[in-house]
């Protein structure tokens, strides 16, 4: 990747100037949310923060709040540049807080280079704070500076240099080590760099169990050896060694594993060639290492080689490591980062590393392979497990260390918070999957040949959600699965063109089309050559409870076959589509999105009727606003006339439900406003159902949310019909594909009822 001063420039200095801005959680819109925001209702937390100092975590930001702090002397590799010339960099490490965590980050750069004056300024201001994160301040100052503050203050103090690529090169080795099949008490290892991360790397390093006797290190003078002098201080003498070797040259030869942390191309071929079988090399100076990886190939084919750099397998990224162990400790308010939290975020990164990697990230890295090996012993930047893995692990380690001053209490829900926290996941899923977890339903998926649907199905049936059953020819099915590492030993697979039943298939097919146009002949062809018509059978046969599709088809080819087996409901006039759509921490239920152009105003009533019994799986209590332009008769037109009609045949079907309308979409969903200007309404709370008078204004609304507005989606759901069937959309990732499974196995659950 090529990168030009001016386009570096640009990105920086465009728009709003720097990479941060500072943004209000609450509501600062009235006099009387400024008169809580200050004076003079600020003073009633403050009070109790004074009585009660613990309160400070429940009435401010501290318990989010992570100082980034620098003094601008070991910037990257550009070494001694100033507080103000580092600021880049700081504002950028809170970048990588805020996009991998949720950690709101101040930047502070300080302009001292005394080490006992900086030790001062962080500890005087430390009480803004729920961490301080050490940054870019030169050896060996940066020792006594992060030693001190941990005995002084009583929050997390984490110098990242030191121990992020110490931690995320820990969680390397352990699985490098593995997959060689050595022991790691007994490898040999040197290290190259005896500055923060080098030192910090060692001592962390034989944490996990190298065996110190058989480290040796090196920086610019050579070998640190017992008796030498030069260039020597009291953080190296630690690692002093009786050797004859005194070059890097010399100390290479026989080791299992070098670690750099020093320079560009410092390390030659004829090095590597020296080195023992299968030798582990993490070439890490940054932006070029010690060594490239094409000549350490090249030197060793058996080389297991990682780097600093994304353009190479097993890209050594501190950003693996810091974002997730502050979230970790900032949700159980630890006093501390200590070295077994440390060491549970290594172990927790060597464990996921080890696991399928999901096609969502294989997407974001161009589709290359993934998979436990020489080429992939840490998990990628962008895997959004990372998150759920590591903060769970070191908040654990928080708490069994007695560090942690606020103990989670369930980790399951733990987990789905933080998914939900960073906008992966929905709230309103969690209870979902629960529900879906007990009384298993069988789910038929259409379209079981495609890799998505595979993956989908078999974490479906591992996460024990749903009994999936793949439609297709079983030796593709195979094929694909082999070729994305899938288990499916679990999963049925059925091929219409060899399933015993066929003959019951094409019997019942013909039995209720036959007098709409379908010959034998086209039933057979029918029912052997349509995924989405022989799915659609299973399920009006019992052999199924639910079916989805959607994923390669158009959605007429998918919701056509469904009216046609299953068909809807006798009660209801037509079948709707509703779209899930959830931003700002709320959920709306937008319908219908997908199916009717121009409902009549009984149809809407079908409509809303409908929306409401499918939204019971999740609980709430139904609030119901039926759309216009116009509020409460104020505009005259097709549309509020419809609605106002509409709203009169529920009422007569559904006395007891919340509903309102004909209203306009700001009022239905602001709760203040309806009651300043309709105290009359019906609609308590703002509304989350949202009914729309023709499919232009519900289709068009959910997909501007969606693509403008930044909501998650989950849809299109398919109601009305006499059993379950649900739709997957052009594009949807493995994790929709199991979201949809757990909602068409509740919905199953309910239509059953």
């Amino acid at each position: 990747m090529i990168i030009r001063d001016e386009d570096a420039l640009n990105y920086h200095s465009s728009g709003r100037k720097g990479k941060i801005e500072v943004i209000t959680t609450k509501p600062c819109e009235t006099q009387w949310d400024l008169s809580l925001a200050y004076s003079p209702g600020v003073a009633i937390p403050c009070l109790a923060i004074e009585k009660d100092p613990e309160k400070v975590f429940e009435y401010t930001a501290k318990g989010n709040l992570v100082a980034v702090i620098s003094n601008g002397t070991a910037v990257l590799g550009l070494g001694n540049i100033g507080a103000a010339a580092g600021k880049p960099v700081m504002e950028g490490k809170g970048v990588l807080f805020k996009k991998f965590a949720d950690i709101d980050v101040f930047d502070i750069e300080v302009n001292e280079h005394n080490q006992e004056k900086i030790v001062e300024i962080v500890e005087a201001i430390s009480t803004t704070f729920g961490g301080i994160n050490l940054e870019d301040i030169k050896a060996p100052e940066c020792f006594y500076i992060e030693n001190t503050l941990k005995e002084r203050l009583d929050i997390p103090v984490f110098h990242d240099d030191q121990h992020g690529t110490a931690i995320i090169s820990g969680a390397a080795l352990l699985n490098a080590v593995e997959i060689v099949g050595k022991d790691i008490s007994k490898i040999k290892v040197l290290y190259n760099g005896a500055g923060a991360s080098g030192i910090a790397c060692a001592k962390f390093h034989m944490s996990l169990g190298v065996d110190p006797a058989n480290v040796m290190m090196c920086d610019t003078t050579g070998v640190i050896y017992k008796g030498r002098t030069k260039g020597m201080n009291s953080f190296k003498e630690e690692f002093a060694v009786e050797t004859d070797a005194r070059t890097l040259e010399d100390a290479f030869k026989g080791i299992d594993v070098f670690v750099g942390l020093s320079g560009a191309n410092l390390v030659s071929k004829d090095m590597v060639k020296a080195m023992a079988d299968d030798p582990i090399i993490f070439a890490m100076a940054n932006p070029d290492p010690e060594i490239t990886y094409e000549d350490a190939v090249e030197a060793r084919p058996d080389v297991i080689m990682a780097t600093g750099r994304s353009d190479y397998p097993n890209q050594v990224n501190n950003v693996l490591g810091f974002p997730f162990i502050f979230r970790g400790a900032l949700d159980v308010h630890a006093k501390a980062i200590n070295e077994e939290m440390k060491k549970a975020a290594a172990y927790a990164l060597a464990g996921l590393a080890k696991e399928p990697v999901p096609e969502n990230v294989r997407a974001a890295y161009d589709g290359i392979e993934m998979q436990f090996g020489r080429e992939y012993i840490i998990p990628k930047p962008f895997d959004p497990r990372v998150l759920t893995r590591v903060a769970p692990a070191v908040a654990k380690a928080a708490m069994e260390t007695g560090v942690a001053r606020n103990p989670i209490k369930d980790f399951d829900v733990y987990c789905a918070q933080l998914d939900i926290r960073m906008g992966r996941a929905m709230s309103i899923m969690t209870s979902v999957f629960d529900k879906a977890e007990k009384d298993l339903k069988t789910i038929v998926y259409a379209e079981g040949e495609n890799p998505k649907i595979i993956k989908a199905a078999s974490i479906a049936s591992e996460r024990k959600i749903a009994k999936p059953i793949l439609i297709g020819n079983e030796d593709r099915i195979k094929a694909a699965a082999a070729e994305n590492n899938v288990d499916i030993s679990k999963l049925t697979l059925v091929n219409p063109k060899t399933c015993k039943d066929i003959d019951k298939f094409i019997d019942e097919y013909f039995a209720i089309r036959n007098r709409k146009g379908v010959v034998r002949d086209t039933a057979v062809a029918t029912m052997l050559r349509s995924p989405n018509h022989f799915a659609s059978m299973m399920v009006r046969l019992g052999y199924a409870d639910s079916m989805l599709s959607g994923l390669n088809y158009h959605y007429p080819e998918t919701i056509r076959p469904a009216l046609e087996i299953i068909g809807k409901e006798s009660y209801y006039e037509v079948v709707s589509g509703l779209y899930i759509v959830s931003m700002n921490n709320k959920t709306f239920y937008l319908a219908d999105t997908t199916v009717n152009p121009n409902p009549t105003a009984s149809q809407i009533a079908d409509i809303t009727i409908q929306s409401t019994r499918f939204t019971s799986i999740f609980d709430i209590n139904p609030k119901v606003a039926l759309l216009s332009y116009s509020n409460f008769g104020s505009a005259k037109g097709e549309s509020p006339d419809k609605m106002q009609k509409a709203l009169k045949i529920i009422k007569e079907r559904e006395p007891n439900l919340m509903v309102d309308g004909e209203v306009q979409a700001n009022f239905a969903v602001d709760s203040k406003l309806m009651k300043s200007t309709f105290p009359f309404s019906a609609l308590d709370g703002g509304a989350n159902i949202l009914i729309f008078p023709n499919l232009d204004a519900g289709n068009i609304t959910y997909k501007l949310l969606y693509s403008i507005g930044g909501a998650k989606i989950i849809g299109p759901i398919l109601l009305g019909l006499t059993k379950s069937v649900h739709i997957l959309q052009r594009g949807d990732d493995v994790d929709d594909i199991l979201n949809m499974t757990a909602i068409a196995s509740v919905d199953a659950k309910r239509k059953q009822k």
